[in-house]
C-alpha cells in the first residue's frame, strides 16, 4: 500500500504500477485509491459483454468516465460510451449492465454500495475498505504483486 504524502506533493500511479484483478467472469478492476475518513474509493474496471451488478443504490455521489466499449442501467434509455461522464446523486437505484467487451470505466465514489433484493431491501454492503480486502484477495489469489493503492485513512 502507499501511503498518501501529507506534504503538498502530486503522486503519479502509471498504468502497469497497479495490476488488473481478474473476477469471476473474466472482466477485470483495479482499484486506484481508497480514502477512508472520506469516504471515497476511486476503481477502474475493464468489463467484459454480458458482466452486470446486481441492483444496487449508493450512500453517496458517484462520478463515472467511460473510456470504451459500452454499457447502461436497465433503468434508464442512455447508453454510456466512449468519453461519457455519469453523475449519479446519492441514493439513485440502478443496475449496471454492460454492452460490449472490453469497456472501461472509471468511478469514483462516495460511501457505501447497498446491494438491493427484488423487494428492494438491502441484501448486502459494500464500501471502500471492503473492495480493496476483496482486489488485495484477488491480486495475492493470483499471484499478482501487492499492489501500491493510494491509501489515506
Amino acid at each position: 500500500m502507499q501511503a498518501i504524502s501529507k506534504a503538498n506533493e502530486a503522486i503519479h500511479l502509471g498504468e502497469a504500477e497497479l495490476p488488473w484483478a481478474a473476477m469471476e467472469d473474466g472482466s477485470l478492476f483495479k482499484v486506484v485509491q481508497v480514502r477512508r475518513r472520506e469516504g471515497l474509493w476511486i476503481t477502474h474496471s475493464r468489463f467484459r459483454a454480458g458482466y452486470s451488478v446486481q441492483t444496487h443504490r449508493h450512500t453517496g455521489p458517484v462520478f463515472g468516465y467511460t473510456v470504451s466499449g459500452a454499457w447502461r442501467y436497465r433503468e434508464y434509455e442512455y447508453v454510456n460510451r466512449k468519453g461519457s461522464f455519469l453523475y449519479e446523486p446519492a441514493n439513485s437505484v440502478h443496475t449496471l449492465t454492460v454492452l460490449e467487451d472490453d469497456t472501461e470505466v472509471w468511478f469514483h465514489l462516495y460511501g457505501a454500495l447497498l446491494n438491493l433484493d427484488v423487494e428492494g431491501r438491502v441484501e448486502s454492503v459494500s464500501d471502500g475498505t471492503s473492495v480493496l480486502e476483496a482486489y488485495l484477495a484477488l491480486c495475492a489469489e493470483q499471484g499478482l504483486e501487492r499492489p501500491a493503492v493510494l491509501l489515506e485513512d
